[in-house]
């Protein structure tokens, strides 16, 4: 007992205990607390799976099937990923208003916290693109030219060449880019909205996208400016060229009749 007492006594008596007492804190909490916050992580998952399914129930289901297996006025949803939801919803396409050749882009009527608890749902019936993060479709790193390139090779045909857009047939179209937001843009060449195809990561890698969303923004951002002047919508060197031709020379022709009839005139005179 003496010999207890004097350690207990001794001046690093009170170090050791407090360190003891650490190390058995950090182990306990390195058993429990993972543990823990799994079990909160999946199950504020569920909660916000099980509100997108309300909202799902009250905006959607009447088109796309209770379960979102389609329906003969909406496709399946089963698959699409999260990222269509992000897109569709977010850009106030979907819920629609009325069928037609195309549904057009208008005003956002859910909040992104519901589109967030919309897109969990729909991911939870079958696997799919996940909303892409900041640093995938962010400028940081991205080739502008090379973006050019890849856009002029695989999106040009539909959206012109600086993404003004373009008529389709039977009533459809390629919207303008201009002014849209970097994520919608990446996640529609994730899923393939409508009419236009898609674009995985096995044709255009997750770098191809970025480099076309830095070209998109180069060219329609707010500090763009056309070097040659009037653009003409971006139409691209041919009607430019065509508009050349007809006004460029046709107002030559115009000078040189009037520089001959007033030589003319003075000759007679």
């Amino acid at each position: 007992m003496k010999k207890l007492s004097a350690r207990r006594r001794h001046p690093l008596a009170a170090l050791v205990v407090l360190l003891l007492a650490l190390a058995c804190t950090g182990g306990l909490y390195a058993v429990f607390a993972p543990a823990d916050k799994a079990k909160a992580d999946e199950t504020a998952q569920s909660l916000t799976i099980e509100e997108g399914k309300k909202l799902y129930s009250v905006g959607c289901a009447s088109c796309h099937g209770t379960g979102g297996q389609g329906s003969s006025d909406g496709p399946s949803l089963v698959g699409v990923g999260a990222a269509a939801v992000d897109f569709q919803v977010g850009t106030g396409r979907m819920p629609a208003q009325q069928p037609g050749a195309q549904v057009p882009r208008k005003k956002v009527i859910y909040s992104q916290a519901e589109i967030d608890q919309l897109a969990a749902y729909i991911a939870s019936l079958g696997a799919g693109p996940s909303v892409p993060t900041e640093e995938q479709y962010g400028p940081e790193g991205a080739d502008i030219a090379k973006g050019g390139d890849l856009f002029r090779n695989n999106c040009a045909q539909c959206h012109n060449f600086t993404g003004k857009g373009g008529a389709l047939t039977h009533g459809k179209y390629a919207p303008s880019l201009e002014g849209v937001d970097p994520k919608h843009i990446y996640e529609a060449m994730q899923t393939g909205p409508q009419n236009m195809p898609s674009f995985p990561d096995t044709t255009l890698s997750e770098k191809n996208k970025k480099d076309i969303i830095a070209y998109l923004d180069a060219v329609n951002g707010d500090d763009s400016e056309s070097p040659g002047g009037l653009e003409l919508g971006g139409l691209g060197p041919v009607s430019e060229g065509l508009f050349g031709w007809i006004f460029g020379l046709g107002g030559l022709i115009a000078v040189a009749v009037w520089v001959a009839a007033r030589t003319a005139k003075a000759k007679k005179s």
